[in-house]
């Protein structure tokens, strides 16, 4: 899917330049001017977070969205449960009661564990939970979602409007976060996000990559009534050491002011990309993999 993805985000975006019209006034006019922007501050391994949030309000940023844990196994150690808990606390003490905290369990916890970090994560009140177990477990939501007010996300591994078709109908989930970079691109992602306000659901865009894909996502955010805010994207996830700004010669298309970001206006996707920097990194290439992450007892624990 990755590949249509990127097929149908430069076809949007040579339509656009063509006619001299942003893609989200070919998807029929904006909604909105800007939207919400939210940083994420790590947690996998927690060590600084709190800091890390204190930095990202400092920069202007209204939200944040951390990792809430290491490891768990299937039934772990209260211990465990007290550090998820404690580091938490410290991010909210750091950044006040206003501030939004997405809190993201990235598949790795499993229900027994759930059930327990739901319930005690509420009294801080976060601004969605994520991912609280694997997408492939999603019948286990039903046990899940009554446990704590805070509302559900998932979706960064569903892939089409199918696969978001039995999470919808069934009602446990409160946020949709398809990847436009790997859900079929712009137009198989519009038609998933059509689906959710259908269903009183709201869109938080997933995007843990460089430009380009942050491009495609305001543009969809511009004409998607029930998305809400947006993931921030520039070199801060696993791409850290690179600038990955560096993709687009006009580097001031994205404009923040009071945790919000612009939507692009130029044509297409609103970005001009430096190709002679592009064709430098594709010799240079990548071979980033996953981490390989064990249990005590030395199984392969989700990442």
């Amino acid at each position: 899917m990755s590949a249509i993805a990127g097929i149908d985000q430069a076809l949007w975006d040579i339509k656009g330049k063509a006619l001299g019209v942003s893609v989200s006034e070919l998807l029929g006019g904006r909604v909105r001017e800007r939207i919400r922007v939210y940083s994420w501050i790590g947690g996998d391994r927690p060590a600084d977070t709190a800091n890390a949030a204190r930095a990202a309000v400092a920069r202007g940023f209204s939200a944040v969205k951390m990792n809430a844990s290491e490891e768990l196994q299937f039934v772990d150690s209260h211990a465990k449960v007290d550090a998820v808990l404690a580091n938490m606390a410290a991010v909210r003490d750091a950044v006040g009661r206003n501030i939004g905290i997405g809190v993201d369990f990235h598949g790795r916890v499993h229900k027994p564990m759930a059930k327990i970090l739901i319930k005690e994560l509420e009294q801080y009140r976060p601004m969605f939970i994520e991912e609280p177990v694997l997408s492939e477990n999603y019948e286990a939501l039903k046990e899940l979602a009554p446990l704590s007010c805070a509302p559900i996300a998932l979706g960064e591994r569903l892939y089409s409007r199918w696969d978001f078709k039995r999470i919808l109908a069934e009602g446990y989930v409160d946020i949709i976060q398809p990847d436009t970079s790997h859900a079929g691109g712009i137009t198989e992602t519009r038609k998933i996000a059509s689906m959710a306000e259908a269903y009183d659901v709201a869109l938080a865009l997933h995007c843990p990559l460089g430009p380009i894909a942050l491009a495609a996502c305001l543009q969809l955010d511009g004409v998607c009534y029930n998305a809400f805010i947006q993931e921030q994207s520039l070199g801060i996830h696993y791409n850290q050491g690179n600038d990955l700004l560096d993709y687009i010669s006009n580097r001031e298309v994205f404009k923040y002011e009071d945790g919000f970001v612009a939507i692009p206006n130029g044509p297409g996707l609103g970005i001009e990309i430096n190709e002679e920097y592009v064709l430098e990194q594709a010799r240079i290439g990548h071979r980033w993999r996953n981490p390989i992450w064990r249990h005590a007892d030395g199984s392969v624990a989700e990442w």
